[in-house]
């Protein structure tokens, strides 16, 4: 839904392969290629506040070596939705629209190391700034933005 109400398109490989959940491009306004970003998107429904963040600890080391770095040529985002414990408040649907009880946030680990052991469960911690709520504009200002600077 963010993703259409920026006027952009969502994409989804057949596999998962490399630890992407879907991509969002701008449609290209003519030959050549478009703007990209691909994400991995968690879900907490106990979310950990503090200091300004989100504190997400459900990111294991696969899974984070896979968003981490910058030798991606598509800028990779850790997205984590937080929703509530009962999944009946989950969403409600009136005859004006439908409301959804969720509130993404979203960070580059483009400037963080890789983990050279990637093996077993061992997780690691990611703290993802409440500022960065995911909107549709700032969804949009996501993918028009250099992958340098969208850090």
């Amino acid at each position: 839904m963010l993703a259409a109400a920026a006027g952009l398109t969502v994409y989804k490989d057949e596999l998962d392969r490399d630890g992407i959940d879907l991509g969002v491009r701008m449609p290209a306004p003519g030959p050549g290629f478009a703007r990209a970003v691909e994400m991995q998107i968690k879900t907490t429904a106990s979310p950990s506040w503090g200091a300004g963040c989100l504190t997400f600890r459900g990111l294991d080391r696969k899974s984070f070596n896979r968003l981490a770095g910058d030798r991606f040529q598509v800028a990779r985002y850790l997205v984590v939705v937080v929703v509530p414990r009962d999944t009946d408040r989950f969403s409600d649907m009136f005859t004006s629209g439908l409301l959804l009880r969720t509130i993404g946030y979203v960070t580059s680990l483009r400037d963080r190391t890789l983990f050279a052991d990637e093996q077993g469960r061992a997780g690691t911690t990611v703290r993802l700034p409440l500022a960065n709520v995911l909107t549709p504009d700032s969804l949009r200002r996501l993918v028009e933005l250099d992958p340098v600077v969208a850090r």
